[in-house]
């Protein structure tokens, strides 16, 4: 598959050009023509670029790529030693940031409430990207938490009462916590995503919305690792996610 051929095709299917993102979506270091073998993940840390050119990959595909808005645009430090692997190997690295969040079956969210049971009935958030929506079998909060911990192999922190049944969820993978104000306008006995801020604590508390922070990466594993497969599939290549164990 060529490379840019597929990079046309995933903006489409991500309809990336929808997007005011905070780094640049599709191909950000070139490596060779052609594509056969793709390896995906959720950072492009070091340590998922050395597995994936161990594993023959002729791309990469993440959810966390380089070049963030504000960030040193100089290539130095730890931005040289990747970007200066991918090139000496060859590999290319392909990114998608909120559309990869925010597409309603392949991404991050879309996944996320397949696996623990969530029922989407619409969208909030910047862009739209955040979900809300209610349970497919009303649960007590300490049974959620038994559930996240089984399915994503992590156990959740969690603020609130443990025996409060839920039945209406908002949800957003990553960093969203910023959103947790807008879900309890909502309405909803919960707000989940991957990282939490001092202030959540005492805003879950003061409301009686539960807060779940069940881990930024935890949360982000399984959209690309979706949309790896669906490339896969379409165009008949190699595809293997590697996962990066990081606790945060």
């Amino acid at each position: 598959m060529e490379l840019y051929k597929l990079e046309d095709y995933t903006g489409q299917l991500m309809d990336a050009a929808r997007f005011r993102d905070y780094c640049p979506n599709g191909v950000q270091v070139e490596g060779r023509p052609e594509v056969f073998r793709l390896v995906s993940g959720v950072t492009a840390s070091l340590d998922l670029l050395k597995a994936a050119i161990g594993a023959g990959a002729d791309a990469i595909m993440v959810h966390h790529g380089y070049f963030w808005k504000n960030e040193d645009a100089r290539i130095t430090g730890v931005k040289r030693v990747r970007i200066e692997l991918l090139l000496r190997h060859n590999v290319s690295l392909l990114a998608y940031h909120l559309p990869l969040d925010a597409h309603p079956v392949l991404g991050n969210n879309a996944q996320l409430a397949q696996k623990l049971g969530f029922v989407v009935e619409g969208g909030f958030g910047e862009q739209n990207i955040a979900c809300h929506g209610v349970l497919a079998d009303a649960l007590p909060l300490c049974e959620l938490g038994e559930r996240i911990t089984r399915v994503l192999g992590r156990a959740p922190l969690i603020i609130g009462d443990g025996d409060r049944v839920m039945r209406r969820i908002a949800w957003c993978s990553g960093a969203a916590q910023g959103y947790f104000e807008e879900a309890i306008r909502l309405g909803v006995d919960a707000f989940l995503t991957g990282e939490i801020s001092e202030q959540c604590v005492h805003l879950a508390r003061e409301t009686g919305v539960a807060f779940v922070a069940a881990g930024h990466h935890a949360t982000e594993r399984y959209g690309v690792q979706a949309l790896g497969a669906h490339l896969a599939q379409q165009f008949g290549i190699s595809h293997q996610f590697v996962d990066i164990d990081n606790p945060v």
